[in-house]
Parts: C-alpha cells; structure tokens; sequence
C-alpha cells in the first residue's frame, strides 16, 4: 500500500463510507475504487480530483492527495495581505464594519484573529488579545472562568467544537491542548435550555450575554480562505445592546 493508498483509505473511513458508498459519490466502479485503495492502479489527476470532492475534503488534504499520488498540488496559500487578496479583505471588512455595534472578528484554522472591529478590540482587550493573537491562547486564560458566569457550559462547547473542526481537517495537533484544558471543566450535566448557548461575560460593571455565528466562504481556492471563518456576536438582551452600543461611540 502506498501514501496515497493510505490516506484514501483512512480518509474514507473518517468519513465512514463504505467503499461502495464512496463509489458511488465518485462514480466510479467499487472494483477500481478497491485497487486504488490496495495500490494496485494509480490515480490520475483527475481522479484524485473526483475522489477529493466525493470526500469534501479540505484543500490542504487534496493538495496531499495530489502529492501523495506523484502530482504537483493545485490550491496555494496566499499571504493575507496580498494584493490579490484585496478583495477578500475588502468583504471581510465590509462584514465586520457592517456588524457594528455589535462584535465581529475573522479567526483562521488556529483561530488567528485575522480581522477584527472596534466593538471586538474593545470586549477582548482585558484579555490582552487583539489582532493577530490567538483565540485559543484566550480560551485558556487563566482569568475567563472567573469573568465568565457559565464557563462550565462555554468550556464543554468549545471543545466539542474544537473536536469537530481538528476531525473534519483531518487532525490539528495544535488545538490539542486546549481541548484536554477545557474538557477538564465540561459540566456533568448541561442547564441551558434555551435556543443557544450563550456566553455570559462580566466586563467591568457590566454583564453581557451574548451568542455568535459564524460563516465561511462559498467557493474557497485558497488554502487561507478555505480554514476562515468570520464570528458575528448578538446580544442576548437589551443590557447587553446597550453596553454594545456605547462601546461603537467610543
């Protein structure tokens, strides 16, 4: 078995299709698909195009496909402040500007703010975290159970996020240590039994409660682009629209 016998193989099974499943959605034969996988015939170009689509694979692990099976890779990984990129740039800003006054910042696959707006500096700057620092680093302040009234539940939420993201990437040992920190405090027993989850966070004087979305582009081919994802944060209540609307006049 080869590289690339190896990682279609465990691929498909971090994807738990069968490997007439994956045929199937490759559409191409289960015989053929069983010779890929056993390294008895080799992929084309193509192929190794067909089967990374069929798995949605992220494009840092079709770029591994592709290299694995004696191919150049396809998708590059621009520099943030490219000028090709400007247009990105200019969307992301448009969002983030657009959201005021309420939170929003853009955290890439290690969860690098990239972007941010006032409204977001501000809430985590007690934190000492701000463009180009990492959100991970913040969810394992020392300081945020004690300023975030449901930690336990923020805690076991983040990890199972965390989880979710490293297992559909195909692994990300760097959030590794952040996820055993914070299943260390998941709760027995969930109490929110409302539509989200929010985080409730003592900022000075003020108690803010509030969720997040998140979004990431369409029709990524960039490896940058395709790990983005941009964090909109809303107030759970009109104490915390207030707090949020005084700090976008500041």
């Amino acid at each position: 078995m080869n590289d690339f016998s190896h990682a279609l193989k465990t691929w498909r099974a971090a994807r738990h299709f069968s490997q007439m499943d994956l045929a199937l959605e490759a559409d191409i034969s289960a015989r053929h698909l069983s010779f890929l996988e056993t390294g008895r015939a080799s992929p084309s170009r193509e192929m190794v195009a067909r089967l990374g689509e069929a798995l949605q694979l992220p494009l840092d692990a079709r770029n591994q496909m592709l290299t694995h099976a004696g191919f150049a890779v396809r998708y590059k990984s621009r520099d943030w402040m490219a000028e090709e990129m400007g247009p990105i740039r200019q969307a992301v800003a448009w969002q983030l500007e657009r959201q005021m006054p309420y939170p929003g910042l853009a955290i890439d696959r290690l969860w690098i703010i990239r972007e941010a707006n006032a409204v977001a500096l501000a809430l985590f700057a007690p934190f000492g975290v701000g463009i180009g620092d990492s959100m991970l680093d913040l969810m394992m302040n020392a300081a945020l159970p004690q300023m975030v009234e449901n930690w336990s539940e923020v805690a076991h939420h983040v990890a199972v996020r965390l989880r979710t993201e490293s297992a559909a990437l195909g692994g990300i040992p760097e959030f590794e240590e952040a996820i055993l920190y914070l299943s260390k405090v998941a709760p027995a027993e969930l109490s929110t039994t409302g539509p989200v989850v929010p985080t409730v966070l003592l900022h000075g004087d003020f108690r803010l409660s509030m969720f997040a979305t998140i979004s990431q582009f369409g029709t990524p081919e960039d490896l940058l682009l395709d790990d983005l994802k941009i964090e909109l944060y809303f107030p759970m209540d009109e104490a915390t629209d207030a707090v949020f609307k005084a700090m976008g006049k500041r």
